[in-house]
């Protein structure tokens, strides 16, 4: 485990974010890369507070009309 105060480098904090956002559990990955649960919890909040650009808005709009059309 990293010592407290110990960076992760930006690269490494979204590839956890993304593997999260997969669907990987956030205690696995906290002991694969030794980073805190706390820690992961805390970039999550953060990224979840980033305005979302249109692109991703359209693209949550497209997926969104598929699944009704599945229904």
């Amino acid at each position: 485990m990293p010592k407290p105060g110990h960076r992760v480098h930006p690269d490494i904090k979204m590839q956890i974010i993304e593997r999260i956002r997969q669907g990987e559990p956030v205690p696995k990955l906290s002991e694969e890369y030794g980073v805190s649960k706390n820690a992961i919890y805390s970039w999550l909040s953060k990224d979840a507070t980033a305005p979302v650009s249109n692109l991703e808005i359209g693209k949550l709009k497209r997926e969104n009309q598929a699944l009704l059309e599945i229904i």
